[in-house]
This record gives structure tokens, sequence and C-alpha cells, in this order.
């Protein structure tokens, strides 16, 4: 065999190692990112202060999870929300209602969630300030 034959051949092979390459990486999924990542990004610093007020107003909620329930006790009235995310899985994330009365706590019937850890994070408005708090669960 002699030199331009070898080249021939290794040209070849390595035509055929990009091609399938190729066909391999436009067959992969694509890539799951943020769509909203930039509009997160945006909102993180409102998201900071109202973490923040709850620290300055020492406004942090006591949860404590008993039986099919989670039990949440405000330190004053609150209005909001409570959202229970999943972190294995986006889909199996919920959001409550919270509404408190004079006794300024809220009981959220959790029966129907999956067992396992789950993540709270609280919205809510109490005496015209906004507030936010995570806590991290086992239901």
């Amino acid at each position: 065999m002699n030199w331009g034959k070898g080249i021939i051949i290794g040209m070849g092979l390595f035509m055929l190692f990009i091609i399938f390459m190729c066909v391999k990486m436009f067959l992969l999924p694509a890539d799951d990112y943020d769509h909203h990542y930039y509009e997160k990004g945006l909102n993180f610093d409102k998201d900071y202060a109202k973490e923040k007020q709850v620290a300055a107003d020492k406004a942090q909620p006591l949860i404590w999870v008993s039986g099919g329930v989670v039990n949440i006790l405000f330190t004053e009235q609150a209005s909001g929300t409570a959202r229970f995310v999943r972190p294995s899985s986006e889909a199996l994330d919920k959001t409550f209602a919270i509404h408190t009365q004079a006794e300024k706590s809220a009981i959220l019937p959790v029966g129907s969630l999956a067992k396992g850890r789950w993540r709270i994070v609280l919205e809510w408005e109490s005496g015209n300030k906004n507030y936010l708090y995570e806590k991290e669960v086992d239901l």
C-alpha cells in the first residue's frame, strides 16, 4: 500500500467520524433550561427584600407537620400563598391560599401530597408589608 491510499483512507475515516458525531448530536434531546431565567433575575431583588423584611420584623412563622396537615403560626394576621415545591418533580408542586383570622394560624391539608421532602415557600402580606419565607419539611 502506498502513501496516497493511506491518506485517503485516513481522511475518509475522519469524515465518517465527523458525520457520525453530527448525527448523534442532532438526535440528542434539547437542553432543558429555564426560559424565565432573566425575568427571575430581575425579580430577585424584590424577593430578597421580602426575605430581609422577615428577619427585620422577626416575623418568621412557626411551621410543623402533624398527621396529614401542616400547621403554620404567624406573628400577625396574614393573607397570601403557601407553595409546596417538590425538588424532584415540578409537576407535583401545589399552591394553597392562606387567610388567617384572629388566631394567626393556618392549617393546610397535605394528605394528598406525596411523602418525602418538600420545600414550602410562604409569600404573605401582613400589616401592609410583604414577606417571603422558605423552609424544607418532610411529609
